[in-house]
């Protein structure tokens, strides 16, 4: 497997962070999706599951109970009268500014992979790219992997608008081109995504003619995924995107702090077992 970029990392930890809250813990639940939309109004319930990687029957749920709260609002898409976008309320960026704080409080627990220096210098990074003055009086690590994750996506996506992909499709179409035809676990397996996440974005693959789902010639029982000739076509645009949005961090730390903040996401991404290489 190819090394993995600044942003991709971002997402993995992102995502590990968002499922295990929506799993286990209300109020982390609220906060993530709250943190989401204070950065960028949903199109649709569907997207907000795509930047989420969580299950849409759970997301449904949220919604209803924060739209209940008066913390979200959901109205109808002028440009896709069967979506409704959803937005954060002033309610809820009122709400979302007391959760802000009580995520400090569970930093301990998201960075157990790092030592207590080497947490607060991921803080440090983190801050220094996203250069987030509005949270510097009370870092937190959860909302900085969240707003730096997000800053990388929004570049990653005005970079590859015109092709009709975004940041999220990146690191899919290499592997896809490099282990298709295979099963759709083998890609979620290799880039370490939920299958929900993976699901989704091959059928947004599937759908805009960049992918096919074909017959497994190993098990006939399940399907095999492969780039079609326009998604092999799309394959160097990807990888130049990758490339210049990982030169943005580059240009924003320096080469070795962008070294140093990559191996400390890499333990985060990896678990407690993990030993980055940075100093602590």
């Amino acid at each position: 497997m190819a090394r993995p970029t600044t942003g991709h990392l971002l997402r993995r930890v992102f995502t590990a962070i968002t499922t295990h809250a929506v799993r286990e813990n209300r109020p982390s639940r609220d906060f993530v999706v709250l943190d989401v939309l204070a950065d960028e109004a949903a199109p649709s319930q569907h997207d907000l599951v795509h930047r989420l990687g969580i299950n849409r029957t759970i997301m449904v749920k949220l919604l209803d109970r924060l739209q209940a709260q008066g913390f979200v609002t959901r109205t109808r898409n002028p440009a896709n009268r069967r979506t409704h976008v959803v937005s954060i309320t002033d309610a809820g960026r009122t709400a979302l500014d007391g959760m802000r704080r009580a995520a400090a409080e569970r930093d301990a627990e998201i960075t157990a992979a790092l030592t207590p220096a080497q947490g607060r210098r991921l803080v440090e990074l983190l801050g220094a790219l996203v250069a987030d003055d509005e949270e510097a009086a009370a870092p937190s690590a959860e909302h900085l992997i969240a707003q730096a994750h997000y800053a990388l996506r929004r570049r990653g996506d005005a970079l590859m608008k015109e092709h009709g992909l975004r940041t999220r499709h990146f690191a899919m179409l290499p592997a896809l081109d490099r282990l298709g035809p295979c099963p759709q676990q083998r890609l979620a397996d290799e880039l370490a995504l939920t299958e929900p996440a993976t699901a989704s974005i091959v059928d947004e693959l599937v759908q805009a003619g960049l992918a096919v789902r074909g017959q497994d010639p190993h098990d006939r029982r399940r399907y095999a995924l492969e780039l079609t000739d326009l998604g092999r076509a799309r394959v160097p645009v990807v990888r130049d995107a990758m490339v210049a949005v990982e030169r943005h961090v580059e240009k924003t730390l320096g080469p070795e702090r962008t070294a140093e903040l990559h191996a400390l996401l890499t333990a985060l991404a990896n678990g407690p077992d993990a030993d980055p290489s940075s100093p602590s």
